[in-house]
């Protein structure tokens, strides 16, 4: 990390311990902590920026081969492009008209007893 070995930061906290006094360390080291967030903060924004007009610039460029394609092709083949035949209308898929009439209510034959799943045989009680 920054080039800073484990043995200059023991000498670093050493001396921060000494200069700072373990009272006000834990105050400076939240302090330090927050402006460390913030610079890595607009760090990210930045490079977010960066990548941002990056990917612009990779889609202006590609929009410019898409026109540069697209007027080689009208080129290409002028009649399609200035007598476009008109497309044929499909035929209608509606689906036919249903009937209102209700369907008529169907009554098990034996409408007292509860129905049971085919796959369960069905026992007697004692």
């Amino acid at each position: 990390m920054f080039g800073v070995d484990s043995s200059e930061l023991f000498i670093v906290a050493i001396a921060a311990l000494i200069f700072i006094g373990p009272k006000d360390l834990p105050r400076v080291m939240r302090v330090v902590g927050q402006w460390v967030g913030r610079a890595r903060g607009m760090a990210r924004h930045f490079t977010a920026g960066i990548e941002n007009i990056i990917r612009e610039a990779e889609l202006e460029e590609m929009e410019k081969k898409w026109r540069e394609e697209n007027a080689r092709i009208m080129a290409e083949f002028p009649t399609t492009a200035s007598s476009p035949e008109p497309l044929p209308q499909p035929a209608s898929t509606a689906p036919p008209a249903m009937n209102d009439a209700a369907p008529p209510a169907v009554t098990p034959a034996n409408a007292d007893e509860p129905s049971l799943p085919l796959d369960l045989p069905r026992r007697e009680l004692p």
